[in-house]
């Protein structure tokens, strides 16, 4: 049964993807964000197949297109509960979170209304090698602040382009017109795709941490 609600992009790529096959991103899927095919595995419970090498897509020829495209498949029309469980951040974590930054997205500064911001981790799900361990409401501050960021929802799909051509590319994001890492450069120097490591430096896994470095320079 189509888990998502009628005439919706998510609900037209579920009655295609739910013969079990893989299906082209370009020209059959409407779902263009990486983001959104982490919500479905990460938030949804639902069962997204890999590719030989892990990746939770496979390029393959189209016919259509003529070129080689992402292609999603399911891997079973079950949805686990137990994956949407333990991926999503408890209501009570997300308040303290839009505490702690005082409802301000980290991209601009700007505050807004709590119902405008999401919690976002820092470091993008596109790189998780698992799904994490539950969130709980009883982190304290600085733990906050080492994992989680706050983003209107334009800002985070910005993050979430960023983060997907960093994949595939090895070049990593920018502030748009500012060409500044304070650790390493452009390339991704992680030992591995899921290293963590690799991020720090970047203005989209810690906007704070890279203004202050940023300023330091400035200032001299």
């Amino acid at each position: 049964m189509n888990p998502f609600k009628p005439n919706t992009t998510s609900y037209h790529d579920w009655e295609v993807l739910k013969d079990l096959k893989w299906h082209c991103t370009k020209c059959e899927l409407q779902s263009g964000q990486a983001k959104t095919w982490q919500v479905w595995r990460q938030e949804k419970g639902i069962q997204l197949d890999k590719d030989e090498k892990g990746n939770w897509y496979k390029n393959i020829f189209c016919s259509t297109c003529g070129i080689k495209t992402v292609h999603r498949k399911l891997k079973s029309l079950e949805i686990l509960n137990e994956t949407k469980s333990r991926s999503g951040i408890p209501q009570k974590l997300a308040k303290k979170v839009k505490q702690v930054y005082q409802n301000e997205d980290a991209v601009f500064l700007r505050k807004f209304s709590p119902r405008e911001l999401e919690v976002d981790h820092k470091f993008p799900q596109i790189r998780w090698k698992s799904n994490e361990e539950e969130n709980k409401a009883t982190m304290s501050e600085e733990e906050i602040k080492n994992k989680f960021i706050l983003l209107t929802r334009s800002n985070n799909l910005l993050k979430s382009r960023y983060c997907e051509r960093c994949v595939k590319t090895g070049k990593r994001g920018h502030f748009p017109g500012i060409y500044f890492w304070y650790e390493g450069d452009e390339n991704w120097r992680g030992k591995d795709k899921f290293d963590e490591n690799g991020c720090i430096g970047c203005f989209w896994y810690d906007p704070y941490k890279w203004r202050e470095e940023l300023n330091k320079i400035v200032n001299k």
